[in-house]
């Protein structure tokens, strides 16, 4: 079967200029999917005030936890099929894709279910302020109920990555946007569902979302390469076991990332809902800038695992070399766009003098992350792109609960910062990750890894 339309060859031809214009479809769409989540937050802000703030930001917090879990799962997957695209064993993709499909689709089941029974335990333990519960129930009941959704089409991009594809992915996530602004008009401001109208836009946006990439794709299933077959479904022991291997140590990787942000936030809760909604919103800010960068990491993950597929080690590390460039260019526009304009933008977010004023704090703590992130754009995709998932989960631990955790609670308790030293320890975090994994790419040890292809 010919998978020649839907994916594509990174394993010769311009270096720089591929890392380039492939990182461009991913950075646009990691933009649509934080303003799918970042228009939540505008319309919220508008109607319902500073506690639906507080309430959108702990809900999504939750419901991301369990989304990035999956994610862990199907970027497992991605490596898998990068790098067997780059051995040239394409016969055994579709088992691949098919066992893909089954695996993750029941595993956003079960965490939906355990979500929606333990739902009211877990919002006690994140400190949820009293003004913001009853709303942050309502979401965090009616996203964990469209789980699978969300998990479907993050599913379908991830594929579609390690197929070398960046387009489709973004007219996917283009879809899910613009649902989900119609409809976050209509319910929310409309007809006043407040929070739960948020809510049920953003899962319709990305159930909306993830049927037509399915449809979309079985009717062009000669070209992507998945015959979608009943028996394809049926997951392969084989594939199974190599998913679970390498997904297990990404999705806790994951997981511990967003468990750390859940602690951190309910440390910041303590202090009340004007610092609970001042977080919640430039957590949004900053997503919108890590995740239009991660662009590139998304864009150099397949590349490298193609190359190191077809044994092309060199140049999977100029693509980290090329990563490190354009991530330090990216940061270094919005540091100066932050400096200047950081006040204004969270005013777009919220009419709350007390939110603006607390800003400030936030934006002066937040700065110190930046060139970190910068740095895991490279060699955090070669990480993921030779497949070393267990290194990259001890590096994620070290950053979310070490580190992320730890060093908040050293600033903001410890020495008494309060709202400036949670945030600097939430900002200094991801050194943790930054410098080892920086100083694993560079020592060359990982050239004694077998790669993933030799196995499939």
């Amino acid at each position: 079967m010919s998978t020649k339309k839907l994916s594509k060859s990174f394993t010769e031809g311009n270096l720089p200029k591929q890392l380039f214009l492939f990182s461009l479809p991913f950075m646009a769409s990691n933009a649509l999917l934080v303003l799918y989540s970042t228009i939540d937050m505008i319309i919220v802000g508008e109607y319902v005030g500073t506690a639906g703030l507080s309430a959108v930001s702990q809900s999504s917090q939750i419901v991301n936890f369990a989304t990035m879990v999956c994610l862990g799962f199907s970027n497992a997957g991605q490596v898998l099929l990068a790098q067997a695209l780059g051995a040239e064993k394409r016969r055994e993709m579709n088992s691949v894709i098919g066992t893909l499909f089954g695996f993750v689709s029941a595993l956003s089941i079960l965490l939906s279910a355990i979500i929606l029974i333990a739902r009211k335990p877990i919002l006690n333990l994140m400190n949820i302020p009293p003004e913001s519960y009853d709303m942050a129930l309502d979401y965090l009941v009616i996203c964990a109920a469209g789980l699978i959704f969300t998990a479907g089409y993050n599913l379908v991009s991830a594929i579609l990555r390690g197929m070398g594809d960046a387009k489709r992915p973004f007219l996917f996530i283009g879809i899910a946007s613009v649902a989900n602004l119609v409809l976050d008009i209509i319910f929310t401001g409309y007809l006043g569902w407040g929070v739960a109208g948020a809510a049920w836009a953003t899962i319709i946006g990305q159930a909306v979302s993830f049927i037509f990439s399915i449809f979309y794709l079985y009717r062009r299933r000669a070209s992507f390469g998945f015959d979608f077959r009943k028996e394809s479904f049926i997951p392969n022991l084989r594939y199974v076991k190599m998913i679970v291997s390498l997904g297990t140590p990404m999705a806790i990787q994951s997981g511990f990332i967003n468990l750390s942000m859940l602690v951190v936030n309910a440390m910041i809760n303590h202090i009340g809902v004007v610092a609970s909604a001042t977080f919640g919103v430039g957590v949004r800010i900053d997503d919108i800038v890590n995740k239009i960068s991660q662009g590139i990491q998304y864009a150099a993950v397949p590349i490298i695992s193609q190359n190191i597929g077809a044994k092309k080690n060199d140049r999977a590390k100029k693509t980290v070399y090329f990563a490190w460039v354009y991530s330090a260019i990216f940061t270094v526009i919005f540091v100066i766009l932050y400096i200047t304009l950081g006040k204004e933008l969270f005013m777009i977010f919220s009419d709350d003098k007390a939110v603006h004023e607390m800003s400030s704090e936030f934006i002066k703590a937040i700065l110190w992350m930046f060139p970190a992130f910068a740095v895991m754009r490279g060699s955090g995709a070669f990480i993921q792109g030779i497949g070393n998932a267990r290194l990259s989960m001890a590096l994620a631990i070290l950053d979310g609960v070490a580190l992320r955790i730890g060093l908040s609670w050293f600033f903001g308790i410890f020495l008494g910062w309060g709202f400036f030293g949670f945030v600097l320890g939430y900002g200094l975090a991801p050194y943790g990750y930054a410098i080892p994994s920086m100083i694993y790419f560079l020592s060359g040890i990982w050239q004694r890894r077998q790669s993933l292809a030799e196995r499939i």
